[in-house]
């Protein structure tokens, strides 16, 4: 059994015209998308931590500010990078995985490490993770939005 359908709607033609003519470029969709991610992950660090609270750093207990925004340097690094079908939100500040995964951190060539300006040496520090990189679930209905304006807008 064959179905046909025959679409007599001028909207509905044009609609699905236009539907046909975006997916053939899908880059500006991803790099919308990717921009909705990257604003998500601004968003984690102005929360200091979304859904969950980041545990505060020690800089931040004994001085104030924020947690991992002692400089800024990570919280404004990151970029959107567009593929052909593809979208990367990412950092290439090298601390950026210790941080969002925790861990421990040893030195690698000395026997102690000097942490935070403190006067005695340590062995190693323990970070707690401190996730930023992620997609919330607010983030999802945007990305669908998104997604949709993208694929009925008028070419």
């Amino acid at each position: 059994m064959q179905l046909k359908v025959k679409i007599e709607d001028k909207g509905v033609r044009e609609l699905l015209g236009n539907l046909i003519d975006n997916l053939e470029d899908p880059k500006p969709a991803l790099r919308a998308i990717g921009e909705v991610i990257r604003t998500s992950v601004e968003r984690n660090f102005a929360s200091q931590g979304r859904p969950d609270p980041w545990e505060p750093s020690r800089r931040v207990k004994e001085s104030g500010g924020e947690t991992l925004t002692d400089t800024a340097r990570l919280r404004r690094s990151f970029t959107v990078e567009v593929g052909d079908e593809s979208v990367a939100v990412g950092t290439n500040v090298i601390y950026a995985a210790i941080h969002h995964f925790g861990g421990m951190i040893r030195p690698v060539h000395a026997k102690a490490l000097f942490w935070g300006g403190a006067s005695n040496p340590v062995k190693s520090v323990k970070l707690p993770a401190r996730p930023f990189l992620m997609v919330q679930k607010e983030d999802w209905s945007e990305i669908r939005e998104t997604l949709g304006d993208f694929l009925t807008r008028r070419s």
